[in-house]
């Protein structure tokens, strides 16, 4: 039987992808990408903010036209949506057979089974559970990278997040897992190792008792065939000395931390339940730099919060002006219900909240691109992505790049190189985020 398989939201959701993937292929389900084709679909659904329940909603409704006019005979969704509203979808949108929960992505066979057989069910697991899948993943990030989660789930409680009610209170992968994975995930052929969870910084202390990352980060240095790690998600209040200090010493570990800061006003951080200063922020992020010079921070902001006003707003620009971040993403308020700042007062029109993204970003795109160009002339080393169709180039990242997220390189060279070959670059110029180098002989 053919299986298609939709993966929507964040790289936390494609790694549960990759996990059922990884149980289906076992059964012997063959995968397609052709919708017409598929007998089973599954649909791992987001539901972070609107724009991601649109698109879920969007593609569930698309696959249950299939399921009443094509061969389809069994719809499953599965993930944050899911979780979220799994009542609504099996009432409203009756092609769908079997709802499955963010913890019940280890009962994707069973779910396929009782779909198969005509029977309509939710499939929940408690929101403290941890699945644990003995079969390996199947990686869909083309094999030289991939995304390790190493916690599941939140307790920080922003008023504008939805997270911790549909993943549940924050929750470490034990190490001895996460090492058994990682080591599988290199004799597969990945070169970079990218930890995510909501929240990586606190890695370890419901476990042990203490933060672990830096000891977690100090073991996967040590798996042979793992060239890169990158860390993701880490709250600025929870970096510790010991993050720090195994950055600068283990070099395989990216020079490159994503530090979430949402908003550099005290009142609007306030409201937003979030746990720092802008003072607290400004001497983390100094306090990085001077440790390591080379660092590469990448941080999200959200503009148009209940109540932000114009000054409000300005002393954000202000604020990502001196800071100067390496690269920088801005998203506009979404009211999520039940949550406190869905009920606040003070809710911001679309077309202000747009308007003030409009302007973060153009201030960032200064910023940015100049920081681009003044790569020129240095040599970087970069892992290679792909080829550039009918031309002597290539495609990849530096240290400085996550996928999906950050800019790329482009290498004009006549070797021949392979997806994941790393290979030293020197810059010759740059296109707005994006630079452009020669192979160094």
């Amino acid at each position: 039987m053919k299986l298609l398989f939709i993966s929507l939201g964040c790289d936390k959701n494609l790694v549960d992808t990759e996990v059922m993937l990884g149980l289906l292929a076992s059964r012997g389900y063959e995968m397609t990408d052709d919708e017409s084709e598929a007998d089973i679909v599954v649909i791992n659904t987001c539901c972070f903010i609107h724009d991601a329940k649109e698109e879920s909603i969007a593609n569930i409704l698309e696959m249950a036209e299939y399921k009443k006019t094509g061969k389809l005979k069994a719809l499953i969704v599965a993930g944050c949506l899911a979780q979220r509203y799994r009542r609504e979808i099996l009432d409203e949108i009756p092609e769908v057979d079997v709802v499955l929960g963010t913890t019940a992505y280890d009962k994707i066979l069973e779910a396929v089974d009782e779909a198969l057989e005509g029977n309509s069910s939710v499939e929940l697991e408690s929101l403290e559970a941890l699945p644990s899948v003995d079969t390996k993943r199947q990686v869909t990030t083309g094999g030289h990278y991939a995304y390790l989660k190493i916690a599941e789930g939140c307790e920080k409680h922003c008023t504008y997040c939805i997270i911790p009610k549909i993943r549940g209170k924050f929750r470490s992968v034990p190490m001895e897992r996460l090492l058994k994975e990682a080591r599988e995930l290199a004799e597969q052929g990945v070169k970079e190792l990218i930890l995510v969870a909501q929240e990586t910084t606190l890695y370890g202390k419901d476990l042990y008792g203490e933060k672990c990352l830096h000891t977690l980060l100090k073991e996967l240095c040590k798996i042979p065939g793992v060239r890169w790690i990158r860390v993701m998600y880490c709250y600025p209040e929870e970096i510790t000395d010991d993050l720090i200090q195994v950055m600068k010493e283990e070099p395989k570990i990216c020079h490159y931390l994503d530090i979430p800061i949402q908003h550099a006003c005290d009142v609007v951080l306030k409201r937003m339940g979030r746990r720092t200063s802008k003072q607290e922020l400004i001497d983390i992020i100094e306090k990085l730099r001077q440790e390591i010079p080379d660092i590469c921070l990448r941080t999200t902001l959200i503009t148009g919060f209940p109540g932000e006003t114009q000054e409000q707003h300005e002393e954000l620009m202000e604020f990502v002006d001196e800071m100067e971040f390496d690269r920088l993403g801005v998203f506009t308020y979404s009211p999520e219900e039940d949550t406190p700042a869905a009920g606040m007062p003070g809710q911001i029109s679309e077309e202000v909240k747009l308007e003030r993204q409009a302007e973060l970003m153009e201030l960032q795109q200064e910023i940015a691109f100049d920081a681009a160009e003044a790569m020129a002339g240095q040599e970087v080393m970069v892992m290679i992505e792909g080829k550039v169709a009918d031309e002597n180039a290539y495609v990849g990242r530096t240290y400085r790049d996550a996928p999906g997220v950050d800019g790329l390189i482009f290498v004009e060279t006549e070797e021949e190189l392979m997806s994941g070959d790393f290979a030293r670059v020197k810059v010759s110029g740059a296109i707005e985020y994006d630079l452009i180098g020669g192979l160094v002989e």
